[in-house]
């Protein structure tokens, strides 16, 4: 016999080593590649789905939020000690219920005048309703017929001043009106065409609601005295001094009329994009055809 051949593998050999990696690989690798197939099918979401995860965030967020400012809120107002009537309540005693020193202030312009039932007391805008709901239980009324005797005690008698027909030193007669705010007065009323509201003095530079408060005792508004603006004959340079309108706006409705002729009703003009139904029910009382 020949020397055998120590490195001579059979072929039945080969192919069993062949198989054997075979397997091998299968084993070590199917794991793998069932799992990547697995993972991506549970890790895929679509856009829509994104969103409205985004959208749950978002919501649970902001009532996070609102939930602690409403927190600190409560926390910030107190509940009286004892039952109170709010027209003897004092500055201090208001600010330590969590009212703010001007908040306060304001108050007590309103209480001056005398309340009677949580019903005015809530409609004070500046008392929060988180204190309101905290004060609504301990509050206590005089009868009106007893506070209003005593107002009337310390009641001077004044005149009454018509804000359409007073002229600068009729209106620097009115408590707390210098020169400055009569002549603010007198160039807001000369741009409006007159005053149709009270409260169109807050319009006033500088001029706020306790500025108002303060001489509203003092003046009326006799609507009748205002000069209404003729839509179709006014130009554009006299319209845009409106303080109620810009040279945008005044220019729309002009060109308006112009494709029209002339306006034959009022409401014609909210033709105009620049004229919204706010802007309208503000202009309105003030022009005529």
């Amino acid at each position: 016999m020949g020397d055998v051949n120590p490195f001579f593998v059979s072929k039945r050999s080969k192919r069993g080593v062949f198989i054997f990696i075979i397997i091998s690989l299968l084993v070590v690798f199917t794991p793998r590649i069932l799992f990547s197939l697995k993972q991506e099918e549970i890790y895929f979401v679509s856009s829509e789905k994104i969103k409205e995860i985004k959208r749950i965030a978002f919501k649970s967020n902001y009532e996070r939020k609102k939930y602690k400012n409403n927190y600190k809120k409560k926390k910030r107002f107190k509940i009286p000690p004892t039952k109170f009537n709010p027209n003897n309540y004092s500055l201090e005693e208001w600010m330590y219920l969590g009212l703010s020193n001007k908040q306060a202030a304001v108050v007590l312009k309103f209480t001056k005048r005398g309340i009677y039932s949580n019903e005015q007391l809530k409609k004070i805008v500046f008392i929060p309703e988180q204190l309101y709901n905290l004060i609504q239980d301990s509050t206590v009324y005089p009868e009106k017929a007893d506070f209003a005797s005593d107002a009337k005690k310390e009641t001077k008698i004044f005149l009454r001043i018509e804000l359409n027909g007073a002229d600068q030193n009729k209106l620097e007669e009115i408590p707390g009106i210098g020169s400055f705010f009569a002549k603010n007065i007198l160039k807001h009323r000369d741009r409006l065409g007159g005053f149709l509201r009270k409260e169109q003095l807050l319009e006033i530079w500088k001029f706020d609601i306790e500025k108002l408060n303060s001489i509203e005792q003092y003046i009326e508004v006799d609507s009748e005295k205002i000069k209404r603006i003729e839509l179709n004959s006014i130009s554009v340079e006299q319209l845009k001094d409106h303080p109620y309108l810009n040279w945008s706006s005044a220019n729309s409705i002009i060109k308006i009329r112009a494709q029209k002729g002339k306006f034959k009703t009022i409401e014609e003009i909210k033709e105009s994009v620049l004229i919204d139904e706010e802007l309208f029910e503000k202009l309105k009382p003030y022009l005529s055809l």
